[in-house]
């Protein structure tokens, strides 16, 4: 598939990484001739040096013959201006980011739907969603559903109190659990990442994403040893369009309290919000944040624009007995140490975007897919849409890579943890779990 990514900045390059071990035909385009020059040292694709919203600088990327046309420079209007030239140009399909949340309403998405844009997609919107589910799921890491939430992934820490730890993975299945679950994937010393066999065992702060079904998430913590909580105050750092986003979406159910040191700030959240205190006052001030009530809440979400203040906040929340802490970081380095640095989670509304645009671009071969923060393996459900090799022998049997597994099964209605003797059938949904090197021959066995 031939795809264009107009915008080599995080959001471009990181989804340009993606697509392009997907063996995709990537051509980047940025005005910036580093960025451009980095991308070539880095990525197998093809780059171009213009303006994208230059209709010469699109015939010299021959978007008349691209599936898919993808505006995210960090300049809102270039974008929707560059998707309606490439529709017109020839373009098969057109996303474009913006950051005005009122383009996302369904009247304006038909809107510029006609004009020639076919999704709009928001990495502010996505990122304050992502903090609204941590906060929900306040006991793990990672939170992510399958099939309208029947089925859910979630990463947990094993500290050293962890039964876990010592333990194979073949020792822990073998147990009489009253439950079902997976571990599907490990995360070791940060940057080693696992697909679990039997044999693998488990230690001591390693990073453990298990897939469960949904109802039965709760047992699964507690059996892991994490405390069921419920958030109810929250304190905000920063009152950023994430920092404002993030704290409508909460306001509705906790009780919550924004920090923002920019005096027109505080008066436009005050503006927008109904149910949330607005403290004017700097987020890096510890000794202001412990005066007006850090050690009473429950959560803390670090979102101003410096990646260290959000950390050392959250630190120190955490010292202070706060359950759970999120800081936004903008390196996107920091997303591997995140289980080890004493924050609960480090989102990066950049990678979140190109994460979710990623998802897009596969979802017409599979029915879903996630990408984990800082782990090089996906979730990707597929469907069994035929009698094949798939049906024919026991999952033990299959040809799939060493690097990846089968986690789990839904037929109907009915979640299914398989053992290696299970077959499948068509209609089958499966939740695969693959390292990148081994997606490619997992998307040709569900072919």
């Amino acid at each position: 598939m031939k795809i264009i990514i107009a915008g080599a900045g995080d959001v471009g390059f990181h989804l340009a990484k993606l697509l392009s071990s997907a063996n995709q035909e990537i051509t980047l385009i940025d005005l910036n001739e580093d960025v451009l020059e980095y991308a070539t040292n880095h990525l197998d694709v093809f780059t171009l040096r213009g303006d994208v919203s230059s209709i010469k600088v699109l015939d010299q990327a021959d978007t008349s013959s691209a599936k898919l046309f993808l505006a995210l420079t960090t300049n809102e209007t270039t974008n929707l201006v560059a998707c309606i030239l490439a529709k017109k140009i020839g373009a098969k399909q057109t996303i474009a980011r913006v950051t005005n949340s009122e383009y996302l309403s369904t009247v304006q998405r038909e809107n510029f739907s006609e004009l020639g844009i076919d999704h709009l997609i928001s990495p502010v919107e996505l990122a304050a969603n992502e903090v609204e589910r941590l906060v929900k799921h306040c006991e793990v890491t990672d939170h992510f559903a399958f099939e309208g939430g029947k089925v859910t992934l979630n990463g947990v820490t094993l500290d050293n109190t962890s039964r876990l730890i010592g333990r194979t993975i073949g020792d822990i299945a073998d147990q009489n659990h009253e439950f079902q679950f997976k571990p599907v994937a490990v995360l070791r010393n940060n940057e080693e990442t696992i697909i679990p066999d039997r044999d693998t065992r488990l230690q001591s702060y390693d990073h453990v994403y298990f897939m469960s079904p949904a109802d039965q998430m709760n047992p699964l913590l507690q059996f892991l040893g994490k405390e069921l909580k419920k958030i109810k105050n929250i304190m905000i750092l920063g009152g950023t369009a994430l920092g404002l986003r993030s704290a409508l979406l909460l306001e509705k159910k906790h009780n919550v309290t924004i920090v923002e040191k920019d005096k027109s700030k505080c008066k436009k959240l005050i503006e927008k919000l109904e149910h949330t205190l607005v403290i004017k006052g700097d987020p890096s001030n510890i000794e202001l944040l412990k005066e007006e009530g850090l050690d009473r809440m429950h959560a803390v979400i670090a979102l101003t624009a410096n990646s260290e203040i959000n950390i050392i906040a959250c630190l120190t929340a955490e010292k202070l007995g706060v359950f759970k802490t999120i800081a936004l970081v903008d390196n996107t380095d920091y997303t591997h140490i995140s289980q080890h640095i004493g924050v609960d989670t480090l989102i990066n509304k950049k990678l979140i975007a190109a994460n979710n645009i990623f998802r897009f671009v596969r979802k017409g071969r599979v029915e879903a897919i996630t990408s984990l923060h800082g782990v090089d393996a996906e979730a990707i459900e597929y469907l069994v849409h035929k009698n094949n090799q798939l049906t024919k022998k026991a999952i033990k049997d299959l040809p799939l890579p060493d690097n990846s597994m089968v986690a789990v099964v839904i037929r109907d209605n009915e979640t299914i943890i398989p053992d290696p003797d299970f077959h499948l059938a068509i209609n089958d949904k499966v939740i695969i779990m693959a390292m990148e090197e081994a997606v490619g021959v997992v998307d040709r066995l569900f072919k």
